[in-house]
């Protein structure tokens, strides 16, 4: 076996790694949200979003399996012996320093992802749920996930740690998706959420309205919306995104191509009847 095959069995492993944690962190959160609720949505609305986001999963899932995505890690492994943090021994303090810098790079990738019109046509889909619940965490479109893919190995270069470390960085970033993503009552949530993102955070960035939503890109850390003045503390009232709409996978991943300008020049076209 050559070392790009011994590469892509490794990456296809902590795939089916990521993917069982993932399951398992899915199934525990829907249990807890169904008990205690912080909002009761529309039983037909719940379970299209349910049914479209797991779909979405497994199906981006299975995408990038067969594009071989995660090897990128690897192969940006080659190049990472010159990056910031590769002069420090592997332990606590250089796990500690990847991980907040991984925290921070996606934060800035969030906030990319809101401001740049490119990029926003790929990640709105994941802002087009009606429903909040654990299961919003599952919806992104496939190119949205694999571009990310690609700024991930750019940060492993950058940064110069072992791409494996990076990976299970992701494991705990996955996990606080799903929780910020649920729709649950958290005890001391003002307390907690001056550390972390929470779900009560993470639900104003999924209002409807775009001044509410670009806020409160955090993944991890509340610490980044704080510095950068983009933290904001309000109930919305209403989640996802006008005039887009999407019940099955295939209608998700369409969504990238129609932007909400061509669907109101569409509106525009059409004769207003008289007041």
């Amino acid at each position: 076996m050559n070392a790009i095959e011994s590469a892509d069995n490794s990456g296809l492993v902590f795939n089916q790694v990521l993917f069982g944690l993932a399951i398992l962190a899915f199934i525990f959160l829907l249990i807890m949200e169904k008990k205690r609720p912080h909002l009761e949505f529309p039983q037909k609305v719940y379970k299209e979003s349910l049914v479209t986001n797991t779909s979405a999963f497994l199906i981006n899932n299975l995408i990038l399996t067969v594009l071989r995505a995660s090897s990128l890690f690897l192969v940006a492994q080659q190049f990472s012996s010159y990056g910031l943090l590769s002069g420090l021994d592997n332990g606590p303090v250089k796990w500690l320093l990847a991980f907040v810098f991984f925290d921070l790079a996606i934060y800035i990738w969030h906030v990319a992802s809101h401001k740049n019109e490119f990029l926003w046509r790929f990640h709105k889909v994941h802002h087009s749920d009606k429903s909040f619940n654990v299961s919003t965490g599952f919806r992104f479109h496939v190119f949205d996930l694999f571009l990310e893919i690609i700024y991930k190995s750019v940060f492993v270069i950058v940064i110069g740690v072992n791409a494996y470390l990076v990976l299970s960085i992701e494991i705990v970033e996955l996990f606080f998706i799903f929780f910020h993503h649920a729709n649950l009552r958290i005890p001391n949530e003002d307390a907690i959420s001056k550390f972390i993102i929470t779900p009560s955070l993470h639900r104003t960035h999924h209002s409807t309205l775009r001044k509410e939503h670009d806020s409160n890109y955090g993944i991890v850390l509340s610490l980044w919306d704080r510095i950068f003045g983009t933290r904001q503390e309000l109930v919305p009232e209403h989640i996802g995104l006008d005039l887009i709409e999407a019940e099955n996978f295939i209608q998700l991943f369409s969504l990238a191509f129609i932007t909400e300008r061509k669907i109101r020049q569409l509106f525009g076209w059409i004769p207003k009847g008289k007041r």
